[in-house]
């Protein structure tokens, strides 16, 4: 080759980071925990009757038929949105594998491994039952995102990552 030949390109950029989980087909676990989803049952099965109380007391305009449920529009609308999040609560789970990092939330969420600059498990150690640790991630171009890990298990890879991540970083 002579040196008039140009050179093909070679890659910008820190070497991308590589992650194998522990497990063949990845780790996978719930987002939340059986306590949180319990508490946010409850709070929908609560509100819920106290609306459905307040509107067979006429509170909505007083009238308790058709033309009171629409006076609550609002209310009812505000206890179908919280109905929505306990559906997503109750279904949410966090997975690591091959690919990178996804939890299944209202809006999924990925984020793949060689992208990630920054990488930490936030926990209120001893609370777990009730608050999901988060798994916070940063990426090269300064993205975001937190992920919700309940399960034991998910929680030792994530720091696993966050070790293997800030050790190659360092490089």
């Amino acid at each position: 080759m002579s040196s008039l030949e140009p050179t093909p390109p070679s890659a910008l950029g820190p070497t991308p980071f590589v992650f194998h989980p522990s497990a063949d087909g990845g780790i996978e676990g719930p987002a939340f925990s059986r306590w949180f989803q319990a508490i946010t049952w409850t709070t929908l099965v609560g509100s819920g009757y106290w609306l459905f109380t307040l509107w067979q007391q006429g509170k909505f305009g007083g009238d308790t038929g058709l033309n009171g449920l629409r006076n609550a529009g609002w209310f009812v609308l505000g206890w179908a949105l919280l109905a929505w999040t306990t559906w997503h609560v109750m279904h949410s789970r966090a997975r690591l594998d091959a690919k990178g990092i996804h939890q299944t939330w209202i809006w999924d969420k990925h984020m793949a491994y060689d992208e990630l600059a920054y990488a930490k498990l936030i926990r209120v150690r001893g609370l777990e039952w009730f608050m999901a640790p988060r798994f916070y991630v940063r990426t090269l171009m300064g993205k975001f995102a937190v992920f919700y890990v309940s399960s034991p298990h998910v929680q030792a890879e994530c720091m696993r990552l966050s070790t293997e991540l800030a050790a190659f970083r360092e490089l």
